[in-house]
């Protein structure tokens, strides 16, 4: 093939639902309502644990950065895709594709090693109650955020800066409603033995180290709580894990039937894409809910909240 026939790719158009037109207006409206409903659901957690002071323990400060998170990723291709489906237009400059991918993979990569960090804390308060104040130090407890959030930026630069400096000179067609490493890659006309490799083994590694780790620490409290020998200690012990249970269930679940479930002639491209876009907007909106509705501490906090909020505007009539 003659390279110097062939044009550099400058921007490329984001497919999204452009082959289902007749539902790009209601999707917009029940998109639009789920990241609002996101944006504040994850802020009122974030206000709760905030003003409540006795929430200011290492398991809280986890579940502020996780809603941190939760805002945070959705904002990467939410927005994004909103506008395409308003407009119709798909188009997103080269420079534009690789700043959302980097941050797309940097936040879910940190996400997934917070839920790590996560199910540590609850090992370690679970099996180790005695010690877990002398475990889980404020000093450690920043010393491991700071950990996954710069450990899912650099694991994404990495990607990143493997993936865009690749050959584009084919179709500019990107088969997503965002900019994502494998529909990316397919796009290069020169070798991507090396960005494949990457993803492969440095992003495989971590997050199947990531995924291992939190399985141990779940192993080891469902060990533990099996031996506690009366059933209201088995229940308090339980009642202490079990929203972040639902939520690595949730996270690791969606993440499976997006990426790795088999993909079936049955379906247009459209569907698969569809069922793509729940996977990244129905999960940061369920977190919220999840940790308000079975966590009674966090429950109250929001209540607290609220009925201060309420009884503040009474006052200003």
């Amino acid at each position: 093939m003659d390279v110097g026939n062939l044009s550099t790719v400058t921007q490329f158009v984001l497919m999204g639902l452009s082959d289902l037109p007749r539902v790009r207006l209601p999707l917009f409206v029940a998109f639009a309502a789920i990241y609002h409903i996101t944006l504040v659901g994850n802020g009122a957690i974030l206000l709760a644990l905030g003003t409540e002071r006795k929430l200011h323990t290492p398991m809280y400060y986890l579940l502020a950065n996780l809603s941190l998170l939760d805002i945070f990723c959705p904002s990467a291709t939410v927005p994004k895709m909103l506008h395409d489906l308003l407009t119709g237009e798909h188009s997103i400059s080269f420079l534009g594709c690789a700043v959302q991918l980097y941050f797309l993979v940097a936040l879910a990569g940190s996400e997934v090693f917070l839920l790590a960090v996560m199910a540590y804390d609850r090992y370690v308060a679970i099996c180790f109650p005695l010690r877990y104040s002398l475990i889980m130090t404020r000093a450690r407890c920043v010393q491991l955020v700071c950990g996954t959030w710069a450990a899912g930026f650099l694991n994404s630069l990495l990607h990143t800066v493997s993936t865009f400096r690749l050959s584009f000179c084919k179709s500019n067609l990107v088969n997503q409603y965002y900019c994502d490493i494998p529909q990316i890659v397919a796009l290069s006309c020169s070798s991507t033995y090396v960005a494949e490799m990457l993803v492969l083994v440095v992003g495989g590694m971590l997050g199947i180290s990531a995924f291992l780790s939190t399985l141990a620490s779940y192993v080891s409290i469902i060990s533990t709580v099996l031996r506690i020998p009366s059933a209201a200690g088995k229940r308090k012990a339980f009642s202490t894990c079990a929203s972040h249970l639902l939520v690595v269930c949730l996270f690791y679940g969606t993440t499976i039937f997006t990426y790795v479930r088999p993909s079936s002639s049955h379906h247009s491209p459209a569907r698969d894409r569809l069922v793509s876009m729940l996977y990244g907007v129905i999960t940061p909106m369920l977190n919220p809910l999840i940790y308000s509705l079975r966590n009674t501490e966090v429950k109250g906090a929001l209540r607290r909240v609220l009925c201060g909020g309420a009884r503040a505007q009474q006052a200003g009539r």
